[in-house]
């Protein structure tokens, strides 16, 4: 089955840091370009980084950039996204999106050829 899946998720504490995951399963990631994205409850996808094809690019919405960093190794078919001093409003579901592309837009509505269903980060005060 061809998907993305998401881990890395949890718990933790507002200051703190969690490294998430997007996995390939079925087909090789190097062709796309893929990107991370959010949704709280009660307001809209946001778009938070997204990283080249090439691995050469990488960018972020102003609401994360200097706390989350992206990166990929495609020797594991795999994309991170490493989050640092989470704060209570980073609460949300994030997904990993790729599209077969040298880059991917920070818009929610980009159109993608893959989406994962998300992995739960909550942020306690």
């Amino acid at each position: 089955q061809l998907q993305l899946v998401e881990s890395g998720g949890g718990l933790v504490q507002s200051g703190g840091s969690l490294r998430l995951s997007c996995a390939a399963s079925g087909f090789s990631l190097d062709p796309y370009a893929v990107g991370w994205f959010r949704q709280a409850p009660g307001k809209e996808r946001e778009g938070l980084s997204s990283i080249s094809r090439s691995g050469t690019s990488t960018f972020y919405a102003d609401s994360v950039k200097g706390r989350f960093t992206i990166s990929r190794d495609n020797a594991k078919n795999t994309v991170y996204l490493q989050m640092n001093n989470l704060q209570p409003e980073d609460t949300a579901v994030y997904y990993c999106a790729a599209v077969r592309s040298e880059l991917m837009a920070l818009v929610p509505t980009f159109p993608v050829d893959y989406r994962g269903q998300g992995t739960q980060v909550t942020v306690s005060s």
